[in-house]
């Protein structure tokens, strides 16, 4: 049976802790909904009404680009474990880049390991739903991949920011995703 709640519980902040992969979706008006996975020690609980999330450098930049037209985000949590679980959080999210005022203090809450750092999400949370989760299978976490981490420190963070001029300034569905220009990036 599904519960609905206006924030989370601490059961359920402890429940998001002990996850090692959610998922994000958001959609624009138009163009294509996009979902992703996520791991790594990417996201933070950082009280029942607001989560903060930190995006890493990849192929797209979806996520980005939706907010800027349409400012809803949802991010699900599943249980692969005995106990069966599924949590949605609803909400609206900030998109926080490397040359936002408050990027350090938010960044402060992954430490300083994450070179391929591209935004930062902070998403406030509207409601948080809880379902059943009977049908979902059970798996055995065995490790986080290092692959995108490993590429970034390879790059630099200055390959870093040439790759987002590169691949990130635009969505699949060409929505402008705010990238700064490496001459706002670098001006500091």
């Amino acid at each position: 049976m599904a519960r609905m709640f206006p924030q989370l519980t601490s059961a359920l902040q402890t429940f998001i802790e002990e996850q090692q992969l959610f998922f994000v979706a958001t959609a624009a008006e138009d163009g294509r909904v996009n979902l992703s996975p996520k791991g790594l020690d990417s996201l933070k609980v950082l009280h029942p009404g607001q989560l903060l999330w930190l995006n890493l450098t990849g192929s797209g930049n979806e996520t980005a680009a939706h907010l800027l037209r349409v400012n809803r985000m949802t991010l699900m949590f599943c249980s692969f474990t005995e106990q069966p679980l599924i949590l949605r959080v609803y909400g609206k999210a900030r998109t926080i880049h490397a040359n936002d005022a408050d990027w350090d203090k938010y960044l402060a809450h992954f430490g300083d390991h994450y070179t391929g750092a591209r935004q930062l999400y902070l998403m406030n949370v509207e409601s948080a739903q809880t379902s059943c989760g009977f049908a979902v299978p059970r798996y055995d976490f065995k490790e986080q991949r290092s692959r995108l981490l490993d590429s970034a420190e390879r790059r630099g963070r200055e390959g870093i920011e040439e790759y987002w001029q590169e691949k990130n300034r635009t969505s699949i569905d060409n929505f402008p995703t705010g990238m700064p220009g490496l001459e706002e990036l670098r001006s500091e």
